[in-house]
């Protein structure tokens, strides 16, 4: 298995545009969350060791900071062709088992995840209430077999600030993870 960081795009950057389905069927875009205090967008698949390791701990975390304001989606962009425990079908029954309170979406064409230049999964992307992204980095510094007990504190403080009004510190550490699994000819230059 080998390790990716996340490409750490500029802080300030806009929020990439895109509609896709969500497992529910559904489309979500950003126009979904435009009264929202801030949104995360985490790049996310089933089958990667690193997503399994802090899924149950996201899950709590998101059902905690949506009650306060923050809008959460999560997107899977995997090629399906070479791992179908990503495939929509897959995802939906993912969301279910465990009980996600977010839209799960599905981007076929990996056109959002390149835009967003997303590298891994799990990987991170807060916009505050303007839409700006604010930070981008890691749920906190655990790993499966590191013995760090997941706990999302880096996650947490930075969406804290925000909910509060404060500025995020610009400190922060890139998420690690699988590689996004590119269609052939879509992988990032």
């Amino acid at each position: 298995m080998s390790l990716t960081p996340s490409a750490m795009p500029d802080l300030g950057s806009p929020l990439p545009a895109f509609e896709l389905p969500g497992t529910d069927g559904q489309s979500v875009s950003p126009a979904s969350f435009h009264d929202s205090k801030a949104l995360l967008v985490a790049f996310w698949c089933n089958h990667c060791p690193y997503v399994q390791h802090i899924r149950d701990s996201f899950a709590v975390f998101a059902r905690e900071y949506q009650s306060r304001g923050l809008a959460i989606v999560a997107i899977s962009a995997n090629d399906v062709s070479m791992h179908p425990d990503d495939s929509p079908e897959m995802m939906r029954i993912e969301a279910e088992r465990n009980g996600f309170p977010f839209p799960y979406l599905y981007d076929e064409t990996q056109e959002v995840a390149r835009a967003f230049r997303a590298a891994c999964t799990p990987d991170f992307f807060l916009y505050d209430g303007q839409q700006h992204l604010v930070y981008r980095g890691q749920f906190d510094a655990s790993r499966p077999g590191n013995s760090v007990p997941v706990s999302g504190v880096d996650l947490r403080k930075a969406v804290e600030s925000v909910l509060n009004g404060q500025p995020v510190d610009n400190a922060q550490v890139p998420s690690i993870g699988c590689n996004i699994k590119w269609k052939p000819g879509n992988e990032p230059e």
